[in-house]
């Protein structure tokens, strides 16, 4: 019974291995066929940003040539004489965003390290599904409750109280608009949350736990363990993580044409108005009357562009060094 088992498997594998070898040649058409049409989605990707780089560049054209590198620095934006220059633009899209970062990275810290590893377990799923959902809010909800509720809080409350006690540094000097570079900032910090604090929160997920074990069994309370065998090999993700909010930030449009004042000035105070390369797009182009103004403005989201481009490489080179760091790895 056993021997007659043993040739009936046998007879089994023969047959298999005849079937696989008679259909070796399709099966090796079928692998390449979808080698190469995985290849080609994965290169269409890196394409549409060329051919997208290559349009912007087209119709920018008349304004590289009658401007030149001037476009970059000068703050002069007059559609009448047609003279344009957009540091002013450059300078509120840095500045906003920068400060989207410092308000909003402590906070996604937080919110991850909570969600992760210090609060109950029945509350962690529900209130990240919560979190999560606010990056699916438009952005023009964002910027009508930042003209009804955040502005008034801070001509009112906010940058009255900041000018009387810290009015001696130049950040806080000015009347108090309520619109302007701060508010822009806060409702930028308060749209990348989501993104870096889920983010954040799956790679501190990824921690073995047996590490984290590990480091309360010597002693470790739970700051020390979060601090020791939480944050060290998480560097590179938040990294990622927080240039991702980064980008985002960058590209916002809507709610930040809506509350960040919209002036062509470069001004020290963030309660004054400033402007955006985003937001200097969307409110002028519908304006742009002649062939001259419409590259100008082409040629700001050209640059918006290539910013977004070096930040996006400085961000992998910086990831991949980290990485290399945590890894034990000389970068």
């Amino acid at each position: 019974m056993i021997a007659s088992s043993r040739k009936s498997r046998s007879a089994d594998l023969e047959r298999i291995e005849s079937l696989i070898k008679k259909g070796a040649p399709r099966g090796r058409l079928i692998d390449e066929a979808f080698r190469i049409f995985v290849g080609v989605l994965a290169w269409s990707s890196v394409g549409l940003a060329v051919l997208l780089f290559l349009v912007l560049l087209r119709e920018s054209w008349p304004s590289i040539r009658q401007f030149g590198w001037a476009f970059l620095w000068s703050s002069e934006w007059d559609a009448v004489k047609e003279h344009f220059g957009i540091l002013p633009v450059i300078y509120g899209t840095l500045v906003s965003s920068l400060l989207a970062l410092i308000f909003a990275v402590p906070l996604s810290m937080g919110i991850a390290i909570f969600l992760s590893e210090l609060g109950p377990p029945w509350i962690r799923k529900p209130l990240a599904a919560l979190i999560e959902l606010l990056a699916a809010i438009p952005s023009v909800i964002y910027g009508l409750w930042g003209i009804f509720v955040l502005c008034p809080v801070l001509r009112t409350v906010v940058e009255p109280f900041l000018g009387k006690h810290f009015g001696f540094l130049p950040l806080f000097q000015g009347p108090s608009y309520g619109v302007g570079m701060l508010a822009a900032g806060i409702i930028l910090s308060i749209m990348i949350i989501p993104t870096i604090s889920s983010i954040s929160r799956e790679i501190f997920l990824t921690i073995p736990t047996p590490l984290k074990e590990g480091a309360l069994a010597l002693g470790a309370t739970r700051w020390e363990m979060i601090q020791l065998a939480v944050l060290p090999p998480s560097r590179s993700g938040i990294l990622g993580a927080v240039l991702l909010g980064l980008g985002r930030a960058l590209g916002e449009t809507m709610a930040v044409t809506m509350v960040i004042g919209n002036r062509h000035d470069i001004s020290l105070s963030l309660f004054e108005p400033a402007y955006t390369m985003a937001s200097l797009i969307a409110n002028e182009f519908s304006e742009a009357t002649t062939p001259l103004y419409t590259a100008a403005l082409v040629e700001t989201g050209l640059v918006l562009l290539i910013v977004t481009l070096i930040l996006n490489i400085i961000a992998r080179v910086l990831v991949w060094s980290v990485s290399r760091q945590v890894k034990g790895v000389p970068a």
